[in-house]
């Protein structure tokens, strides 16, 4: 028995390109070029063509894209398996404006980022023909991995080490490091402690390097600083030692789950924040602004660096040369749980 909608001719027409050019009031080549070479249309006609894409549910024919382009429309992201709030942010950046751009997104999830699980992980997504490839790669070692990369791949690098031989969309850690430290400098602490994170970790580094260097410049003592793996169970086993030091009355956090478990440490053994110390984290975390005080804390635009990722590789797509590395100023946010110096 023949069911509504098996014959084929009550089936909806699919959309053609012309239906989407009629839409959008541009020729059928303007949306050609959205499609194939977005970097060379203007942004408000680039929105309106990719408005009419959606409403009409257009498909274009990727196999025709890439007979007539070269470009697949297409984009690799190469991830590590986490649920750490920095990475998985950043991906989410990157989907938005590549999905923005008219560009689709395979994801290579990889259980950790050395030489050979980088190289696996675009390969297998040159198999897919990708147009180019973004690596999220917050650990320092996987620099060496992107060393190896295939010859004439387009290929970005987020979060990476200042050596990276690809171009590089990141956060300025130490930047956000010394504006963390600086205003617990200013409340009128005498020095601040560090709750850095894990070794071989980018960000690591460059908040541990940012806070050392922010103390120096101002003459201060640098504690030795305490290492956590980013978790609130280490900034709480942490915290348990650092509310036995002397004179500690300011702690910067690496980032904001390792002050969160700082804060409960505090709490337990009767040190009053702010009253008695200030507590700083990193990356402004939705919650945040609900801890018990309310955590100042460093924010990171992800959704910028994303951005500003999916253009280089445009441009190293379209062979366009230009700045190698950007980077994102991140932002201080002041909230409750930082006070002036007793």
């Amino acid at each position: 028995m023949v069911q509504p909608g098996d014959n084929p001719a009550e089936r909806p027409k699919a959309a053609v390109m012309e239906d989407v050019a009629e839409l959008a009031g541009v020729s059928a080549m303007t949306v050609s070029r959205v499609l194939n070479t977005p970097e060379k249309v203007r942004p408000e006609t680039r929105a309106r063509v990719l408005a009419a894409v959606r409403e009409l549910d257009y498909r274009p024919n990727s196999a025709a894209r890439v007979l007539v382009t070269g470009r697949s429309g297409a984009l690799g992201v190469v991830s590590f398996d986490t649920i750490l709030f920095g990475p998985a942010s950043t991906l989410y950046g990157i989907e938005r404006a590549a999905r923005e751009n008219g560009y689709l997104v395979s994801i290579a999830s990889l259980p950790a980022l050395t030489r050979r699980s980088i190289a696996e992980g675009v390969d297998r997504l040159r198999s897919q023909s990708v147009d180019g490839v973004i690596v999220i790669a917050p650990h320092e070692s996987a620099g060496e991995g992107l060393r190896h990369l295939p010859a004439g791949l387009p290929v970005v690098d987020v979060g990476g080490a200042k050596d990276v031989p690809v171009p590089v969309a990141a956060v300025d850690q130490h930047a956000g490091a010394v504006r963390a430290t600086r205003h617990l400098l200013s409340l009128g602490h005498r020095t601040v402690w560090h709750l850095a994170g894990p070794p071989n970790w980018v960000e690591s580094s460059g908040r541990l390097k940012g806070w050392r260097e922010a103390l120096e410049a101002e003459g201060r003592e640098v504690p030795v600083p305490m290492v956590g793996d980013w978790t609130a169970h280490s900034g709480y086993e942490i915290g348990k030692r650092l509310a036995r030091e002397d004179g500690m009355t300011a702690v910067f956090a690496a980032n904001d789950h390792m002050a969160m478990g700082l804060l409960r440490a505090l709490r337990e053994v009767g040190r009053r924040v702010p009253e008695d110390v200030s507590v700083v984290g990193f990356d402004d975390v939705p919650e945040a602004a609900y801890f018990w005080p309310p955590l100042t804390t460093v924010r990171q635009n992800f959704g910028e660096v994303g951005r500003l990722a999916f253009q280089l590789l445009l441009d190293r797509i379209g062979g366009v040369e230009g700045d190698t590395r950007r980077l994102v100023e991140p932002e201080l946010v002041v909230r409750e749980s930082t006070g002036m110096s007793s």
